[in-house]
């Protein structure tokens, strides 16, 4: 099976588009059309289904995409296993993060890496959490340092290096500050910006307010929390940050009782070989979680 066609196969599934596979690929659309050409006929099955615009999987495609993957990701593992017999760190690292951790928690790992490391080509992907979760189980990533999961499951193992309190925090003149004291239902009572429904963070908070029975009144999320403490800063709504990016433009929320936290870490998929350079990497991050346990 010609592996560039079975690429091609998996970026049309992914992106749901010739165009956009084409452009991921850095190949022409009549290109792309043609690789998976050649994979139907040689699987003797069609793939996708084209209507107009729209492209979907056909039930030998939905067979076919889990397929497709195994394949690949055995045969990354084969370059990486026989790459490791030298001992040496080098090569490509792949390594997915968000863009709060990479600002707020990496530099000084990432410093350290290159410098100990210089024959590794770092490919850092700025990437949502839950985005970094799917690479690394897809096997597009070998590491990724993400905020963890309230739960994470095999095929994927995660570890914990960070713990990261969140506060409740508030414009200086908003309501809930001036009135001094505020509990859960009072701080439900007014707008909130919140992470997007669909990423960790969210259920995290979300699920301290349906404890209590209350549902908080969201008016607006991203999932850049520099721009959550811009909106804060501003007046628009409270909402929920790291305590480590708290100063003088948000004020704290102290509830009563109430003492919330997420935690950051790395994941990597179980059953993939790892590179001599993500274990290096990785290795940094077990120091890291060791200083601060």
């Amino acid at each position: 099976m010609d592996l560039a066609n079975l690429n091609a196969f998996i970026a049309i599934a992914e992106a749901g588009s010739f165009s956009e596979a084409g452009e991921r690929l850095h190949l022409t659309q009549p290109a792309v059309s043609k690789r998976i050409a050649g994979l139907e006929q040689q699987l003797n099955v069609r793939l996708f289904d084209r209507l107009g615009r729209e492209v979907s999987l056909t039930e030998a495609g939905r067979a076919l995409l889990p397929r497709a993957y195994q394949i690949l990701n055995v045969l990354d593992d084969t370059r990486r296993a026989l790459t490791n017999l030298s001992g040496e760190v080098s090569g490509r690292l792949t390594l997915a993060t968000s863009h709060h951790i990479g600002l707020h928690r990496l530099p000084p790992l990432l410093r350290a890496f290159t410098r100990a490391y210089p024959q590794v080509a770092l490919d850092i992907q700025f990437l949502d959490s839950e985005v970094a979760y799917e690479e690394i189980l897809h096997g597009r990533a070998e590491l990724a340092v993400i905020t963890l999961a309230p739960e994470t499951r095999e095929p994927v193992r995660a570890v914990a290096v960070w713990d990261d309190p969140l506060d409740f925090v508030a414009a200086p003149e908003h309501p809930l500050v001036r009135n001094g004291t505020a509990s859960l239902a009072d701080v439900a009572r007014h707008p909130a910006v919140f992470p997007g429904d669909n990423t960790f963070t969210h259920h995290i908070v979300r699920r301290l307010f349906e404890a209590q029975g209350l549902t908080p009144n969201i008016g607006m999320s991203t999932n850049y929390l520099e721009t959550i403490k811009m909106m804060v800063s501003i007046g628009l709504a409270w909402s929920v940050l790291p305590r480590t990016m708290l100063d003088e433009q948000v004020t704290r929320l102290p509830l009563a009782g109430i003492q919330l936290q997420r935690q950051l870490g790395y994941i990597v998929h179980t059953e993939r070989t790892l590179s001599n350079a993500a274990k290096a990497f990785m290795q940094l991050l077990d120091e890291q979680r060791a200083t601060l346990a």
